[in-house]
């Protein structure tokens, strides 16, 4: 954990001060309140965090009725299960007697979770199985103490939850990525690797970072030489890929943009995005040396110099190659930490050891978020001394970035 000094006299009339501070100078990076205050980070997991839609997982990783794996958000557990019908659930890691955690493993195969402090049992499905000796308190009712839910979406192939229970739609606002994404037939997929990174720095810190290549071509000189996103104007040297794309990659649509994301998505967390930009002449595919690493995925044909880039609610983001993709998702987990995880993903018939290597596959990303924890955490400890003063944003680099500062500023403002 990363200990932060916090104001002894925080309250939400002081919160709602500094908001009004920031409203009064947009176009300006915000005061080190918002990174450091406990009452700030409560407030953004209430109103922001727990109410958007959050990537938990691949079909993959519960393929069989029992099979789980458990998603930590800030102090809170989850459990995404395919239960005994089928039907993936996320069901709160919390058992209904007195709140001990039902699960603690990161991942595997049950048949029921069982509470380890008063032995209640639950079924995969979330119901409650037994509780022990509670026969004896007249009208308790098993169906009524059933571990509580997040609602679930599936959407080629990528597990999404909200803990929000009226929470909006998402998979209207997501068939606007059927061509772009469904080109990498991600349902048949299979996850190559996974990492989480835990960063010493406040979650916004860290989402920041990934909303800007402003920082791009000083900071990380691997993907600079092969990405063109680096540059203020890489949309004229991607226009020439975009002019052949559907040719080379066979796919209509695919670089098609769309984009509905923070105060202009179609729902409360509802964010979608995509694009298409370009890797520079001669580079296939982001790897080492920008030479493929691995069949190419789902129903592409060929390698068009492109990658696409994609944003599904706003935590998190996919970098898709023709032949892998690259998935990245923040999550808070206290007011000075957040986990960034990185997924890789190749097609589902493809061999480890024969169709791809794992370490060239994950070379340049891993290397590339090890760059990114490193400006980050010396952007945490500039961020947090008493001596910072808010710059201005850069109105083209930084344009996204600010975009996502408006809505946060919005929505913390509105809960007030």
């Amino acid at each position: 954990m990363n200990m932060i000094a916090s104001s002894v006299d925080d309250s939400r009339s002081r919160m709602a001060a500094k908001l009004r501070a920031e409203l009064a100078r947009p176009g300006h990076a915000v005061d080190a309140y918002f990174y450091r205050s406990p009452l700030v980070y409560e407030t953004e997991l209430t109103e922001l965090v727990f109410r958007s839609w959050i990537y938990a997982g691949h079909v993959s990783e519960v393929a069989n009725p029992g099979d789980y794996l458990t998603l930590e958000i800030g102090e809170d557990s989850l459990i995404i299960v395919r239960d005994d019908d089928g039907e993936i659930r996320a069901l709160m890691n919390i058992c209904r007697h007195r709140g001990a955690r039902v699960c603690e493993g990161a991942s595997g195969n049950r048949k029921t979770f069982v509470c380890p402090y008063h032995g209640w049992v639950y079924r995969t499905d979330g119901s409650l199985k037994a509780a022990r000796e509670m026969h004896m308190l007249e009208g308790f009712d098993a169906t009524a103490h059933g571990l509580r839910q997040a609602r679930v979406v599936v959407y080629m192939g990528l597990i999404f939850i909200n803990c929000d229970t009226d929470a909006q739609d998402l998979l209207a606002p997501l068939q606007n990525l059927d061509r772009q994404l469904g080109a990498y037939d991600l349902p048949h997929a299979k996850v190559a690797h996974k990492q989480t990174y835990r960063i010493a720095a406040n979650w916004k810190l860290v989402l920041e970072n990934y909303l800007e290549c402003y920082h791009c071509a000083t900071s990380h000189r691997s993907y600079s030489r092969m990405h063109t996103l680096k540059e203020a104007d890489h949309e004229v040297a991607d226009r020439a890929m975009l002019e052949r794309t559907e040719v080379v990659t066979g796919v209509a649509g695919m670089g098609a943009r769309y984009e509905r994301t923070y105060a202009d998505a179609e729902g409360f967390g509802c964010c979608v995005y995509t694009s298409r930009y370009g890797l520079y002449d001669g580079f296939l595919t982001g790897s080492k040396d920008g030479q493929p690493v691995a069949p190419l995925m789902g129903q592409i044909q060929d390698y068009d110099g492109g990658v696409g880039d994609f944003q599904i609610g706003p935590l998190t983001f996919m970098l898709n190659y023709p032949d892998h993709c690259v998935l990245y998702r923040f999550i808070p987990r206290d007011v000075g930490s957040t986990d960034m995880e990185v997924v890789w993903f190749v097609r589902g018939d493809a061999v480890e050891g024969v169709d791809y290597d794992r370490e060239k596959l994950t070379w340049l990303w891993h290397h590339t978020t090890l760059e990114d924890e490193y400006i980050i955490t010396r952007n945490s400890h500039g961020v947090n001394s008493r001596f910072f003063e808010p710059g201005p944003y850069h109105p083209v680099f930084e344009n996204e970035l600010q975009a996502f500062m408006a809505w946060y500023l919005a929505t913390l403002s509105k809960s007030l």
